[in-house]
């Protein structure tokens, strides 16, 4: 009778690993989406050095400091409106000006929940560039 050896199999068995990675994947793609919140911004390329020339186009923002908010549509004459009003206004300039850039300044005193309450009414209103005015004299 002729026995045979068995050989050694040198081989890693690749299909446990993959299916753990595979069930890492769907579980990491379904909590991802429930765990971010924020508003998306698109923020500048560049290492924040002052705007030499604010184009035509823009719109600025503003938060005072006992809470109010200010729309500047060019004119040189701040327009005091309610949280709820930005946003149709913003979309009514939008629709007359494409492309249109807004400005956020918020007071230093200003509660953040403020700034924030106007920026998540310019995403409802659909703006996609948005900066952040700020006095570069107070960053040290």
């Amino acid at each position: 009778m002729y026995r045979y050896k068995k050989k050694l199999v040198s081989d890693i068995n690749m299909v446990p690993f993959i299916d753990i990675v595979l069930v890492l994947l769907i579980a990491f793609m379904v909590t991802t989406p429930l765990i971010i919140r924020g508003l998306q911004v698109n923020l500048p390329k560049t290492a924040g050095s002052p705007l030499k020339n604010v184009k035509e186009n823009t719109l600025i923002l503003s938060v005072k400091k006992d809470g109010s908010y200010y729309l500047n549509t060019g004119n040189k004459q701040e327009q005091r409106v309610t949280p709820d009003k930005i946003t149709d206004t913003v979309k009514k300039i939008q629709q007359r000006a494409p492309g249109i850039i807004v400005l956020v300044k918020g007071d230093n005193d200003v509660s953040y929940g403020k700034v924030v309450i106007a920026m998540a009414q310019l995403q409802r209103a659909g703006v996609t560039n948005v900066g952040l005015v700020t006095d570069p004299r107070n960053l040290k």
